[in-house]
């Protein structure tokens, strides 16, 4: 859900809802802790020697929490560079769009109809990029923003976003040896691009570098020592509660751990995700709007009639 609708939603509506939370990924594993809570609580029962206080310090919780804290930090940071990613590829394309529709000269009859299946290659640009980060295959959205058949270039392509920043820059060309464009003008749309084909590099880079899996098992391993060993620590004084607390501290501990598992990758399908089907909604629609403007409907004359100053 969106923030504005979040806050509109009761409070304890957010805190008890399934949908975005980690719950269905972690409840075997804290069924599993707080059972052996009350399978240790039996066995104090009935005289066993289970209570270890001794093991208090075997998993220290402090190391436990900068474990967890700088897992999730690092997982958080990679989420919040993607973001920063997908919001400078919008501005490029909003900006490199712009440009397109008042700077290229329609010195023939098909420049419009030109310009228009640049600024949808633009759209197609973000779409594809949302599908290569994806691992997913062509598909329809991508395939109604394409010349017709250019959708089979695309599938045969190691990478589609870059066959569409082929197809643009090549128009730019053709446009400045047709004399569509000066060379500062194109200096400038090319650098705008480069800052789209730059994005598609870092979200990339952010795909392609998980975190250590050494870093990763170490710290699972850490998390099942410790939720195992907590009952033994605290059934001397919880006795039949052990299971109960247990479960509600392995819930917390494996939560955050589950937190940080889903957004290190922030470009996929999950809740947590970043929301690349409504960015690239967005674009659609401010390509739209833009179609549906004349580079020539606002001119100087009218500029002119309503002056900026009295």
């Amino acid at each position: 859900m969106e923030l504005a609708k979040l806050e509109r939603v009761s409070w304890f509506h957010i805190a008890f809802q399934l949908r975005g939370s980690v719950i269905p990924a972690i409840v075997n594993r804290v069924i599993l802790c707080g059972s052996f809570g009350c399978l240790i609580s039996i066995l104090f029962y009935f005289k066993f020697p289970v209570s270890w206080n001794s093991l208090e310090n075997v998993v220290p919780s402090v190391v436990l929490g900068l474990l967890l804290v700088f897992r999730t930090n690092t997982a958080y940071e990679r989420f919040w560079e993607g973001r920063k990613c997908w919001g400078t590829l919008v501005n490029s394309i909003r900006n490199l769009s712009r440009l397109i529709w008042v700077a290229i000269a329609e010195r023939h009859p098909q420049d419009r109809s030109e310009k228009i299946v640049a600024l949808k290659l633009l759209v197609a640009f973000a779409v594809a990029t949302k599908l290569h980060l994806r691992g997913q295959k062509i598909d329809p959205e991508l395939e109604e923003l394409l010349p017709i058949g250019y959708g089979d270039y695309l599938r045969n392509a190691n990478n589609s976003p870059l066959e569409v920043a082929y197809w643009i820059g090549d128009y730019l060309q053709v446009k400045y040896e047709d004399r569509g464009l000066q060379i500062y003008q194109l200096n400038s749309l090319n650098n705008l691009l480069n800052n789209m084909v730059d994005v598609l590099g870092g979200c990339e880079r952010i795909l392609k570098t998980p975190i250590p899996l050494a870093y990763a098992i170490h710290l699972k391993q850490l998390l099942l020592i410790y939720c195992l060993l907590l009952p033994l620590q605290l059934v001397a004084e919880l006795s039949w509660f052990t299971g109960p607390v247990v479960a509600l501290i392995s819930f917390t501990l494996f939560g955050v751990e589950e937190i940080a598992l889903e957004i290190e990758n922030p470009f996929g399908l999950d809740a947590n995700d970043l929301p690349l089907d409504a960015i690239c909604d967005t674009l659609k629609n401010n390509i739209r709007d833009l179609v549906a403007t004349s580079p020539n409907q606002i001119n100087s004359s009218r500029l002119s009639d309503k002056p900026f100053y009295n």
